[in-house]
């Protein structure tokens, strides 16, 4: 069995505590300690340590199965952002930054986000479709995610 790279419990609680992300963990680790670890890394540490999931599961905002290529996009960044916030979780400074200024340009334009699975870019803004479109998203004719969250 390998020893942990976990160098001080206390310190990535506090860290994950604050809402620093996965990435910041990992760059701040090689910064700090010259260790190199990955997501998986500060996954298992933190079901080690008994912490809660960030993950913020909301079905309203993102009612699609999300395919791989497109889990990375900007659109479904601030989703996810938004179903933070709105679940009272903590949003780092810059990232609220982001996403309030994501949210006005979706107001400037009366748009919302759409999800379209068969194509290249998957993320669209479109117009709002007023009575139908109420929140941020495009609603679906179909809604491909189910509705429970994972644990």
């Amino acid at each position: 069995m390998t020893a942990s790279k976990l160098v001080d419990p206390d310190e990535f609680i506090r860290w994950y505590g604050e809402g620093k992300t996965y990435s910041w963990i990992m760059d701040e680790y090689r910064r700090k300690y010259d260790l190199r670890i990955g997501y998986g890394t500060i996954s298992n540490w933190r079901h080690q340590l008994g912490l809660k999931k960030r993950s913020v599961r909301d079905s309203k905002l993102i009612p699609w199965a999300v395919k791989p290529e497109h889990r990375n996009n900007h659109v479904l960044q601030m989703l996810r952002t938004e179903a933070r916030r709105r679940a009272g979780e903590p949003v780092p400074p810059d990232r609220l930054r982001q996403l309030r200024g994501w949210l006005d340009n979706l107001a400037e334009q009366d748009a919302v986000a759409h999800y379209e699975p068969d194509t290249l870019q998957g993320w669209w803004l479109v117009l709002r479709r007023s009575g139908v479109d109420e929140d941020l998203i495009r609603e679906p004719g179909l809604v491909t995610r189910s509705r429970g969250s994972r644990r």
